[in-house]
């Protein structure tokens, strides 16, 4: 059985995907995040966003679950939202388990930020005013 589990997906994500998939009867702890889309950002008011993957994309998110599951020895898993998305919706769930919560927190927290630096997704953000803008590139 795998211990990874990664998908970039156009379909509105589900947390049960994730926080199923590492559980498991040696967990004392399952630390999940989630990315939710919210109506703000540098004080000006956000009404969606448009998020758009690279080809390869899933790819580059199985790598990042792949190197935390290495590290840590632990079940991983992560989903990616791609599209159109408004306030409220989730973009990103990940998830590790572990015997103890402080690894499950340390290794999901080392697992957002790897995929934030690593994974070819950009967001474009839909504002209030009208106005658009692509962030990070």
């Amino acid at each position: 059985m795998s211990s990874v589990f990664a998908r970039i997906s156009s379909d509105p994500l589900d947390t049960s995907t994730v926080d199923e998939f590492v559980w498991s009867s040696e967990s004392g702890a399952v630390v999940a995040f989630q990315g939710i889309v919210r109506d703000h950002d540098d004080g000006r008011g956000v009404v969606s966003l448009d998020y758009r993957a690279h080809p390869e994309a899933e790819r580059f998110l199985l790598e990042c679950c792949e190197t935390i599951a290495e590290r840590s020895g632990l079940r991983v898993a992560a989903e990616h939202r791609i599209g159109s998305l408004t306030v409220g919706d989730l973009a990103l769930i990940a998830a590790v388990a572990a015997p103890h919560r402080a690894e499950a927190f340390a290794a999901c927290a080392e697992l957002v930020e790897l995929i934030k630096a690593r994974v070819p997704i950009w967001k474009r953000q839909h504002f209030a005013d009208g106005a658009s803008e692509w962030v990070g590139l």
